[in-house]
């Protein structure tokens, strides 16, 4: 009974997530077709649902293998990694993803190496998102967090050199490989960098927290253990005694039971041998302070990276805003945001003071983790969702206007239909890379995770600022790498088929769009 109720609440959301995406999008192309005015009507409905399905897997994919280590670790549900997902991927792209979009739509193919008909330009971008959306589709069934940066350069340099091979267009004028070699080379950089960063906070992390808690609560127990023993060994020491001789040891432990819970009481008053021995073990009991990293480790760690966080806010998404803070108040204001963090998770840390030590750890990394989350998602937003509306932006303006530009402005409705896109795609096909990255690579919980995630945020977003759009997958997978390698259980099987798809995505979107470009001339 409870199954099949579970399985029809799953048919009510998946039917809810479907006529969502299918009600945005029918009214996007309603409006589209009038911000284009009706040139091309049928290319326009076309190139939406290329969009949208690019859009979709973007989502199934990327933001996908993005929650991995917070679904894996336990501290997010689906549910809650699609409403973070919603609010904050959407957000960075809005606020943050300007460079990346421009970098994608006019960092690879030169449009003043040669003369383009804009019409040759729209199916390069056309194709480059079918066979992109294509691959990943393919690639997110299979459990593979692949590059969409990637498969989406792949699918413009395929169409365009097949553009150029039809035309008799020197290819080496219309591709800046210049500009493909540096991100190439950032691509080898991503992993490195995410599993060099995620490697050495948690390694501190592990050593400042996880390892020292351990170690207090086995010393706990082993003191524990030992005066359980001394009191054992004391109670048949007693009973071997004279009846005359234990109404006299039994009126010094009177005594001894009258001070001993004073708080100004002196050990030298202690009468037994008893009292003596357990104020040594409760002496040693009290010497280890088994809360000492929850209550300084864990808020100077979440007051960092919460000031890291705050920083790519600041200095890259709220940039854009024009807000007119100099650099002096962006960075008082990220102190007061560190400090504030600071306080409040010390003040919390305070309150755990009684319960069970691991469990308050980990609860406390779980609140971490989600803001930790929310950077990622934000970074996230502004440095891939590019790869979706960057070169259907282009491809609507160069409907409305007939010409090529070399920048297009992205109607927030566009924006909101391709971020459903993805909470959608996320969703429908995510699952199993979710599960690839959040359990298959390396085990998780709440440290770790929190480790991965802010590390990654940070590589990424110094990306997205320098307007590179390099793999937030590699990153993350070198990140998630990078606690296995800190704990000795990172699955380098798993990287086999994970790098292999890593090695094909480019040049399997490149084919993928070369096909497609031929069967679009063909029609139009």
């Amino acid at each position: 009974m409870a199954q099949t109720q579970s399985s029809a609440n799953l048919k009510l959301i998946n039917t809810v997530f479907a006529a969502m995406l299918v009600s945005m999008v029918g009214y996007f192309i309603y409006w589209g077709l009038g911000y284009t005015h009706y040139n091309h009507s049928g290319l326009f409905i076309l190139a939406t649902f290329f969009g949208v399905f690019m859009a979709f897997n973007v989502g199934g994919n990327d933001i996908a293998n993005s929650f991995g280590t917070s679904v894996g670790s336990g501290t997010l549900t689906i549910p809650q990694a699609l409403l973070i997902a919603a609010v904050f991927e959407v957000s960075g792209a809005v606020i943050a993803g300007g460079e990346v979009t421009d970098t994608i739509r006019k960092g690879i193919v030169d449009l003043n190496g040669m003369h383009l008909d804009p019409m040759q330009f729209v199916f390069i971008m056309m194709s480059a998102l079918l066979a992109a959306a294509l691959w990943l589709l393919f690639a997110s069934r299979k459990g593979l967090p692949v590059s969409t940066t990637h498969a989406i350069i792949g699918g413009i340099v395929g169409s365009a050199l097949c553009m150029a091979a039809l035309n008799g267009v020197d290819s080496v004028a219309l591709i800046q490989w210049d500009k493909l070699g540096e991100i190439a080379l950032s691509w080898i950089l991503s992993p490195v960098l995410g599993g060099i960063v995620s490697y050495l906070l948690f390694s501190r992390i592990k050593k400042n927290v996880l390892d020292y808690n351990s170690w207090a609560d086995n010393t706990l127990k082993g003191i524990k253990f030992e005066k359980k023993a001394y009191k054992e060994e004391h109670r048949l020491f007693f009973e071997a005694l004279s009846e005359s001789e234990k109404v006299e040891y039994a009126t010094k432990m009177a005594h001894d039971a009258q001070i001993y819970d004073e708080p100004d009481f002196d050990p030298e008053e202690l009468q037994s041998e008893y009292y003596r021995g357990l104020h040594h073990f409760d002496s040693r009991k009290g010497e280890v302070d088994s809360y000492k990293a929850l209550h300084s480790w864990v808020p100077f760690i979440a007051s960092v990276g919460g000031m890291m966080i705050a920083a790519m806010l600041i200095f890259k998404g709220l940039k854009n805003l024009h807000l007119g803070m100099s650099n002096v108040n962006s960075f008082l204001t990220i102190f007061m945001i560190g400090a504030a963090i600071w306080m409040g998770t010390f003040v919390f840390a305070k309150s755990l003071k009684r319960k069970d030590l691991d469990k308050s750890t980990f609860q406390m990394f779980s609140w971490m983790q989600v803001f930790t989350a929310c950077g990622f998602a934000f970074s996230h937003g502004a440095n891939d969702i590019a790869n979706a509306i960057g070169p259907f932006a282009a491809i609507m303006d160069v409907l409305r206007t007939n010409s090529i530009t070399a920048q297009n402005a992205v109607p927030p409705i566009a924006m909101l239909t391709f971020g459903i896109a993805l909470i959608v795609g996320l969703w429908f096909v995510g699952k199993e890379v979710i599960k690839t990255v959040g359990t298959s690579l390396a085990e998780m919980h709440p440290a770790s995770g929190f480790s991965a995630e802010l590390s990654a945020a940070a590589v990424v977003m110094a990306a997205s600022f320098m307007g590179l759009p390099v793999s937030s997958t590699h990153i993350l997978v070198g990140a998630v790498l990078g606690i296995g390698l800190v704990n000795r259980n990172a699955n380098w099987k798993l990287m086999k088929p994970i790098g292999l798809a890593w090695v094909i995505t480019l040049p399997a979107a490149a084919v993928l769009s070369v096909v497609s470009y031929l069967v679009l001339q063909a029609v139009f």
